[in-house]
């Protein structure tokens, strides 16, 4: 019986061994969870048996558990991996189509050739459907997709207002507005200029146009043109738009008639308001452009019409916005609202596992958000090759849900969970059960040197 003990002690320190070359085998392997070999004794009796006296029948291996604690982060470089801080695990499919889920803390991901985010093993990453607001659409693992990453444009955004603020040198001399010409120089004060952006994403030069009045103290004549075409300003009805009924124009004389408008300081050169081109005073210190079809032919939406705000701070309208003051005609703010097409630049992950594509125009969209699962019992799922396991009787059912939120974890971008294994500690369980495996090869040698006396009596 002694045989068999001892040859139980060598077959458990032997485990015991191998559970410890396996964890340091692995002490680099991302997402790598350490194994623990636990081990209970054999004890066997009978009714009839004196359990006092018994002595017990040797060790067994009861289970080779998996120890989830967290591993440390190491930083890197790609935005595409990514670590689990707290429970939760990644969910991937090997294809498409495929339900067949396997779970992973392994976050080194990476572009396939078809743009979807793949492991190391080929499998896809999944993750939930989002709305153009960034919230999940379903938090199922049901309803779980694929994360790709979108090769296409960003989408334009045709302008639609201008907002600009300048200032207007008070000592400029007056000018003839019916001499106004976009080619002299020498027929307007001041002139500036802003990209603006058609419902294609193309773009055009609209350039604005200062003439101060000689028949009007404090008054400025302002017309405006897009890509060198001369654009006429209506009023807010849409009205005035013909430079020979109109009550402000420019050019009559030189043959570059276009409706303008009137911008009217006081004294002290604050702005008072604006004359709309029928001559009456605006309210809301605004001017529109007629449809600028005239000037777009590239088929794109004929009917854009841009607004140029003056009034940057609508709650002040006569403080510091376009002045008049004794100094060099300086444009201050020059901004507008729309957007050219724009290329994929990168992909932002954030902590919630929110996916956005950035585009070079400066917009981003949301894509997807990366999926976590955890279980009620981590240790009871299957294990497989490559840091991923599969969902078990023992494990319990898969319950999906978003980073951050209940009892998930959170997401780190550009950051890999380093393997959980301890060196220094697997180095010390490596000594002791190497000391176990030698005792127990010691009992055996001591057995068989019994046995052989036994033999050896005469």
């Amino acid at each position: 019986m002694s045989f068999n003990i001892a040859l139980s002690g060598v077959s458990a320190a032997q485990k015991d061994l191998d559970t410890t070359a396996n964890n340091i085998a692995n002490v680099n392997t991302v997402g790598f969870k350490e194994s623990r070999a636990e081990f209970g004794d054999v004890y066997a009796t009978s009714l009839l048996g004196g359990s006092q006296t018994k002595v017990g029948d040797g060790v067994l291996t009861q289970d080779v558990a998996q120890q989830f604690s967290q591993g440390s982060l190491q930083f890197t470089n790609t935005a595409l991996d990514l670590a689990i801080t707290g429970n939760g695990f990644f969910a991937t499919v090997p294809d498409e189509t495929s339900r067949d889920f396997s779970f992973t803390r392994a976050g080194q991901f990476k572009l396939n050739d078809d743009n979807y985010v793949v492991n190391s093993n080929g499998d896809l990453l999944l993750g939930f459907p989002v709305n153009s607001d960034g919230t999940s659409s379903s938090v199922a693992l049901s309803t779980t997709e694929p994360v790709l990453i979108p090769d296409s444009s960003g989408s334009p955004a045709q302008t639609s207002e201008v907002d600009i603020k300048m200032n207007l040198p008070a000592s400029a001399q007056g000018l003839d507005p019916a001499q106004f010409n976009p080619d002299d120089p020498l027929t307007y004060n001041a002139a500036t200029s802003v990209t603006v952006y058609d419902s294609l994403g193309d773009s055009h030069i609209m350039t604005y146009y200062f003439v101060k009045d000689q028949a009007a103290d404090n008054e400025w004549y302002v017309a405006t043109s897009v890509d060198d075409q001369l654009t006429d300003l209506v009023n807010s009805d849409g009205s005035d738009s013909d430079p020979t009924t109109a009550a402000h124009a420019l050019g009559t004389a030189s043959g570059n008639s276009v409706t303008a408008a009137k911008l009217v300081f006081s004294q002290g050169g604050d702005f008072t308001g604006i004359q709309a081109p029928d001559g009456i005073q605006t309210s809301d210190y605004k001017l529109t452009t007629e449809a600028l079809g005239a000037a777009l032919s590239n088929g794109a939406d004929a009917s854009q019409q841009v607004s140029i705000d003056f009034n940057l701070n609508p709650t002040q309208a006569t403080t510091n916005e376009p002045t008049q003051y004794a100094s060099a005609f300086e444009v201050t703010s020059l901004e507008q609202n729309g957007l050219p097409v724009g290329r994929l630049t990168g992909i932002d992950i954030g902590p919630d596992g929110l996916v956005r594509a950035t585009f070079s125009n400066g917009t981003s969209e949301p894509i997807v958000r990366v999926a976590l699962v955890r279980f009620a019992n981590e240790q009871g799922l299957t294990q497989q090759s490559g840091t991923e396991w599969k969902e078990s009787i023992l494990s319990g059912e898969a319950l999906a849900g978003e980073a951050t939120t209940g009892t998930f974890g959170e997401i780190n971008s550009s950051a890999l969970e380093q393997a959980n294994v301890n060196l220094t500690t697997e180095l010390i369980d490596m000594i002791i059960a190497q000391r176990n495996f030698q005792a127990n090869s010691r009992a055996l040698e001591i057995n068989n040197s019994l046995n052989q006396t036994i033999l050896n009596i005469r």
